[in-house]
């Protein structure tokens, strides 16, 4: 992918470097404009050293035949403008083009086209600054809101520069393809935890991982997405529409079974335990006997409920984590719990791993190998549900 980041001269400038070495790291190609203000901040220098690509300052240079705004326009998938000024934002929003960031904006017709604001809280919240950024949503760009927190000037509020991780996650959702807009996706991910006493409890390996992964490629892919968590030590992908946090499996099947009807496509990706403790202990439990008995009770089995309460042209996908005869225990619980796809690996070889090698089991019995990144395989689930639901 070519991206052109234009860099306007707020102080968070140099955040803008490093967005530049993130980008290069993703495999896109990256040529950077630099307003003649923002180039006093930051010798251009470091932009070219960083990203290995060429900075342009003047909105007249030539270069090998080049006119560079029209060629620059041509050349790039993506115009990003981060650190975007207000300065910059009112020009972009009334068409001007005095400068190379600008002509090179104005020249840009391609639709991903992202501006981040960065600047004092009351430039951000002056209604100049208001009306320019629905201007410039109206004439097609996407903006990405500022975070609010202590900001360079020594106060605190809204207008400081988002994370890169979340900047470049926002720019991946820009220029995806959207097989799942319109779509509103439910997730489960993570284990849960079973409490024995305050201090003790049954849990299980699950990291987590998968069901994130999954939640971030559907939003990618333009479906409205609700993350249902156990807990993990994980961070909750950028711009999911609702995230809930449970403990246990109770909690989990009455936030799944609440919000069930609402959704198109329901993946239950969750380790959710099948047994909890009878009785839990208002008290930890001392090391007094040799040995110590617990009543264990079945938990609600909500892949089991979703398969029998499932609406028509709603789609529920199961997980199937086994230890030994993977696709044929898949199959059975496919079959079992009535729902559209089982999605089977074996656990030694996924848990708490950046990777996955799965087997993705239809209705019909077609088994589909796939093997990669949590990622790569979520999308390739995602895509699959798209290809026969959709």
């Amino acid at each position: 992918m070519n991206v052109v980041l234009g860099v306007s001269s707020g102080i968070a400038i140099y955040k803008a470097v490093d967005l530049v070495s993130k980008m290069r790291k993703e495999g896109w190609n990256v040529q950077v404009i630099m307003t003649e203000n923002a180039a006093k901040l930051i010798n251009p220098v470091v932009f070219s050293a960083v990203g290995n690509c060429k900075v342009f300052t003047d909105t007249y240079e030539i270069e090998n035949g080049w006119i560079i705004h029209t060629e620059l326009s041509k050349w790039a998938d993506v115009f990003v403008v981060a650190p975007a000024t207000a300065n910059t934002i009112a020009k972009l929003a009334h068409g001007f083009a005095d400068n190379l960031l600008t002509t090179t904006a104005l020249a840009f017709q391609k639709p991903s086209k992202i501006v981040v604001p960065t600047m004092n809280t009351r430039m951000y919240e002056n209604p100049a600054t208001i009306e320019n950024l629905k201007r410039l949503q109206q004439l097609g760009w996407y903006v990405l809101e500022p975070e609010s927190g202590h900001l360079a000037c020594g106060e605190s509020g809204k207008g400081r520069y988002p994370e890169n991780e979340k900047i470049m996650e926002f720019i991946k959702i820009v220029v995806s393809e959207k097989p799942l807009a319109g779509k509103k996706v439910l997730v489960t991910a993570g284990p849960t935890q079973e409490e024995i006493d305050p201090v003790r409890f049954i849990s299980n390996h699950s990291s987590g991982k998968m069901g994130y992964a999954i939640a971030k490629v559907a939003k990618m892919l333009g479906a409205s997405v609700c993350l249902i968590s156990g807990p993990t030590c994980l961070s909750v992908p950028y711009f999911i529409d609702e995230v809930v946090f449970v403990k246990s499996a109770g909690e989990m099947y009455r936030e799944v079974l609440d919000r069930a009807e609402q959704y198109d496509i329901l993946i239950m990706c969750a380790a959710v335990a099948d047994y909890t403790p009878a009785q839990r202990s208002g008290s930890k439990i001392k090391k007094i006997e040799d040995k110590l008995v617990l009543e264990l009770v079945k938990t609600p089995d909500i892949l089991a409920t979703l398969g029998q309460v499932k609406k028509e042209n709603q789609v529920v996908v199961g997980f199937a984590a086994e230890t030994e005869h993977v696709v044929e225990n898949a199959i059975e619980k496919l079959i079992k719990k009535n729902v559209d796809i089982i999605v089977a690996n074996d656990v030694s070889e996924a848990m708490g791993k950046d990777t996955n090698h799965v087997y993705v089991i239809s209705k019909n019995k077609a088994v589909v190998e796939v093997e990669g990144t949590k990622e790569e395989v979520a999308k390739e689930l995602l895509l699959r549900i798209c290809e026969n639901f959709c």
